[in-house]
């Protein structure tokens, strides 16, 4: 089987992406190989879209960003895959919360996850899913020195063998 890892971007986004080789400071381009079947292993999704959970968990902080447009809140959230859309909010500047806030689904595909899982597509689907802001500042150095750490670990607590980004 063959996977077009560019099917779903626009068309003017493939050459940025397809082909570009290293990053600077990079020998090659990041890759790692996803070594066991779908149907054996536990996927989690990440989005980009600042869904939180809205009677237990902070938004993300649009007042500073607001105040400082070049800064991205760097903190994630988990999300519960039982969650329902009523438990959930969005805070985000760059996109349109009303259609989010009417079926999250849209960002964060986590129903529809669980039902390849009982479909026997994928093996299981995480318990906790993680949300996140997209946009964040140009050095990424909250990213790489908290967020992403953070990250990996829920991931690797919850034995994940794949994380889909499903982007807002």
């Amino acid at each position: 089987m063959l996977v077009d890892s560019f099917k779903y971007l626009p068309r003017t986004f493939r050459p940025l992406y397809e082909g570009r080789g290293p990053f600077a400071g990079e020998d090659a381009a990041v890759w790692a190989p996803f070594e066991k079947r779908l149907a054996e292993s536990r996927i989690a999704l990440l989005t980009s879209a600042g869904i939180y959970l809205k009677s237990s968990q902070p938004p993300f902080d649009l007042e500073r960003e607001q105040a400082n447009p070049e800064w991205g809140d760097p903190s994630w959230r988990p999300i519960p895959a039982s969650a329902a859309a009523s438990d959930l909010a969005v805070a985000h500047l760059h996109i349109n919360d009303a259609d989010l806030q009417s079926d999250p689904e849209i960002a964060l595909p986590m129903h529809l996850l669980g039902d390849l899982a009982k479909e026997g597509v994928i093996g299981s689907a995480a318990s906790e899913h993680a949300s996140l802001m997209g946009y964040q500042d140009r050095t990424l150095r909250d990213w790489q020195n908290k967020t992403a750490p953070e990250l990996v670990a829920h991931l690797r607590d919850q034995v994940v063998d794949g994380l889909i980004l499903a982007p807002a």
